[in-house]
């Protein structure tokens, strides 16, 4: 990059932080990762009234609509692992199983690369044992922390 070009992304750069500040000062210090806890997961007839075949009666169920959006996350890499999470939520809730989750996630090493692909099986089981625990009654280590 030009030092034009480096200098003028710099004041777009410094610009947006101080529109972001004037808008909404929490903005400033804002940490995307833990975004996910702030959708939950949706009963499985509403995830199927959603993301089913409601609106699109020839089309997939949502268990298979949430695998494919794994799929798709697990491709997009860490920037997605919010939306992964809220997928695998959805995906559990919708009928999927680990197995067929995992094997989503296996398949995308392809397209992601092992890196991608390991994380987001570390992120999957992560999601399993939170849900084991949530179904047994007992809390995961690392909970409400």
């Amino acid at each position: 990059m030009s030092q034009d070009y480096s200098k003028l992304f710099a004041a777009m750069i410094a610009q947006s932080q101080e529109m972001a500040r004037a808008f909404q000062p929490a903005l400033e210090s804002f940490n995307a990762s833990g975004v996910d806890k702030l959708f939950p997961t949706m009963p499985k007839d509403m995830l199927e009234m959603f993301f089913g075949k409601t609106f699109n009666r020839d089309g997939l169920d949502a268990r298979t609509r949430f695998l494919v959006t794994v799929a798709g996350m697990v491709a997009v890499g860490a920037q997605g692992e919010p939306q992964l999470r809220v997928a695998i939520r959805n995906a559990i809730e919708a009928g999927a199983t680990p197995s067929e989750i995992a094997e989503t996630i296996f398949q995308m090493s392809m397209f992601g690369g092992v890196p991608a692909m390991t994380r987001a099986l570390e992120i999957a089981q992560s999601i399993f044992d939170e849900t084991k625990a949530s179904k047994s009654g007992t809390e995961t280590p690392g909970e409400n922390t």
